[in-house]
């Protein structure tokens, strides 16, 4: 499979925003859903936040509720996250990955997700 593609990352000052994309090569590959995780080093990938293809439903990690915003469009087979009021401690290399079946919904762990992309990196400076 094509892996997804993700871009929009970069270094920002603490309180400003970042939009970072995801991009799937087609449909059949794109999934039930896809999702967003980030890693710092030394540490495992942690949740961030997931959007369904059909429904539109979402879920957020707590550290990204109120601040991020993960939307998609169909037609470009694409997924955003909006973050805003960026912290220091939201610094780390954001993936974007595919979930395959939506039998009991949004998921949350990496393991229930495949076709990772290479990760962008998101810097914050205080």
């Amino acid at each position: 499979q094509v892996p997804v593609v993700e871009a929009g990352g970069g270094l920002v000052q603490a309180g400003n925003s970042l939009r970072l994309s995801c991009k799937a090569s087609d449909h059949t590959s794109s999934g039930y859903a896809m999702g967003w995780f980030r890693q710092t080093p030394g540490n495992q990938r942690e949740f961030v936040a997931a959007i369904s293809w059909g429904a539109g439903n979402t879920e957020y990690a707590d550290s990204a509720e109120g601040r991020f915003t993960i939307s998609r469009d169909i037609d470009k087979v694409t997924i955003y996250l909006q973050m805003n009021n960026l912290k220091p401690e939201d610094t780390a290399v954001y993936y974007c990955a595919v979930q395959r079946s939506g039998a009991y919904g949004l998921r949350t762990h990496e393991y229930e997700y495949d076709n990772w992309g290479k990760g962008t990196q998101v810097t914050v400076s205080s």
